[in-house]
């Protein structure tokens, strides 16, 4: 048995759902920035992610829903995905990013995962205002983010969350395959039988086995490493 473990955003996806909820809420390259700075392991990605999280507070639930629904797997991810099921390999999505985004993305595709290990982005009520435009008939302001991020990937990192599926699954550590780009990737990439680095950032690359930067080529390193059959 075998387990396959793929980061999301900038890997599985090109899309970064912070930065489409940043676009939603004007503070996209406030955003931008952040995450650049954590994908080279200039700050650790939990600070990183309070920091994105905080620019979002007040963001209405429905505007954040509208993000969400802008977040696609890379053409041929769904395929990717689809062929590992088949082949009785264990799938994983260990991302810090956000749930929701990862639903999504694939829904559209008509493919799932065994695991999703993500954070999420709490909603609050709206306090009442009465006579307010912005509120519902009631005078009750949207739900929106209140600026904090809860999950299991803030604090927590993705090698542990790797070592206890295998663990629950049975599947030695030796037999694990991850997949990523940035420096939050690289516990699981450091711990995991095979390391592939999706275009990674040069900080990542050398704790990559192999390098790739297209879903063909990783199928094909997939197919090269028997997972296929």
């Amino acid at each position: 048995m075998s387990l396959v473990a793929f980061d999301f955003d900038g890997t599985l996806s090109d899309s970064e759902m912070t930065v489409l909820l940043g676009e939603q809420k004007g503070v996209a390259d406030e955003m931008a920035d952040i995450t650049e700075r954590a994908m080279n392991d200039e700050i650790s990605y939990a600070e990183s992610l309070r920091d994105r999280a905080a620019l979002l507070e007040g963001l209405p639930e429905a505007d954040a829903e509208d993000a969400f629904e802008e977040v696609y797997l890379r053409p041929d991810a769904g395929t990717v995905i689809r062929e590992l099921n088949e082949a009785g390999v264990t799938t994983a999505i260990l991302t810090g990013g956000f749930e929701r985004g990862v639903e999504v993305a694939l829904e559209r595709e008509g493919v799932s995962v065994d695991t999703i290990v993500a954070n999420r982005l709490p909603v609050a009520d709206g306090e009442s205002e009465a006579g307010s435009a912005s509120g519902d008939a009631s005078g009750q302001r949207p739900r929106a983010l209140t600026g904090e991020v809860e999950g299991p990937l803030i604090e927590g990192t993705k090698d542990d969350a790797l070592e206890r599926l295998a663990g629950e699954r049975e599947i030695d550590i030796r037999d694990t395959v991850a997949v990523g780009d940035g420096a939050n990737d690289l516990p699981m990439l450091e711990v995991a039988g095979l390391a592939v680095g999706f275009s990674p950032k040069p900080a990542v690359r050398p704790s990559c086995d192999v390098t790739v930067s297209t879903m063909e080529r990783l199928r094909e390193v997939f197919d090269e490493e028997g997972l296929l059959d």
